[in-house]
């Protein structure tokens, strides 16, 4: 069912309290936490613990905090890697690597060793590798979205569905054309193989306009024109799978657990089969239970 305009602004009203950085916004993280998801938080005697990290933490331990994400309950996710010095890095996706020293944000955070049997498999040669090719490179805007769009009406929480999403796009692409060329063209253009541009004489001043703004491909309007010329909808190019070897014009585009589980793909933790398991099409809650299950 298309969604209404009321309960449209109420859901926006609902998230839009979750930015808050406030008490009443915490207390408004928690209630949507509790009306969505149906999980309740227990506050913690005084004095709290500080985490300290052990001597035995080394390759492809996985830091999660908590929060409400496209069915999850990890809100974050990074990896710890220990040089052959003895040094302990954390690697996350849009963050250069950081010595692990402290955390002033005051998180909730799980550490997840890798089973001994993974482990014993993870290749931290390539880990290692695999962190530093992506080092400076952007947070997965390009795919952070669509992390949770597997179906054409199944994953939207009421009232939102394809058609808001649409509408949403269009607006944010009038008002910021290079962020919403970011965050969804260049990803959409990857799905009907549109990424590169037109040459024909027509369409030069497009071309010129593409280059600019540093995108690649149609714009958003084209990309629907186009979507709907090939029989197609908006709502089932939402859905088309994303590849791990895809490049945007700032590189691979990882999220934070997306970082994680290519690095254990780079590692061999899903050899034999790797080439057959592409990580960024997961949605949030199966890469993290993904990662989980790897790390029990």
């Amino acid at each position: 069912m298309q969604a209404k305009m009321l309960g449209t602004f109420q859901a926006l009203w609902d998230v839009f309290l979750l930015f808050s950085n406030t008490g009443w916004g915490e207390k408004s993280n928690i209630d949507f936490l509790k009306k969505h998801m149906g999980t309740s938080f227990e506050q913690r005697p005084q004095p709290w613990t500080s985490l300290q990290f052990p001597k035995s933490v080394g390759g492809g331990v996985v830091l999660r905090l908590e929060k409400w994400v496209g069915g999850a309950y990890a809100g974050h996710t990074a990896v710890c890697l220990r040089e052959s010095e003895g040094k302990l890095w954390v690697d996350e996706s849009g963050h250069d690597n950081e010595q692990l020293n402290k955390d002033d944000s005051n998180p909730h955070i799980a550490l997840l060793p890798l089973h001994p049997d993974m482990r014993a498999k993870f290749n931290l040669t390539a880990a290692w590798k695999y962190a530093q090719s992506m080092n400076g490179k952007p947070y997965g805007y390009h795919n952070m979205l669509f992390s949770w769009i597997d179906t054409i009406d199944a994953n939207y929480p009421p009232p939102l569905d394809a058609h808001v999403v649409a509408s949403v796009m269009t607006v944010w692409n009038q008002m910021q054309p290079a962020y919403a060329a970011n965050m969804w063209n260049e990803a959409l253009n990857k799905r009907l193989g549109t990424e590169l541009p037109s040459h024909s004489i027509c369409n030069c001043l497009c071309d010129i306009m593409h280059l600019v703004l540093h995108t690649e491909g149609l714009d958003l309007l084209d990309l629907m024109v186009e979507t709907e010329m090939r029989g197609s909808s908006f709502a089932e190019l939402l859905t088309i799978p994303k590849q791990d070897d895809w490049v945007y014009s700032d590189g691979k585009s990882t999220s934070c657990v997306v970082f994680v589980l290519q690095m254990d793909k780079a590692a061999g933790l899903f050899d034999p089969i790797s080439s057959s398991i592409q990580v960024t099409e997961f949605t949030e809650n199966k890469r993290c239970l993904l990662t989980k299950v790897l790390r029990e």
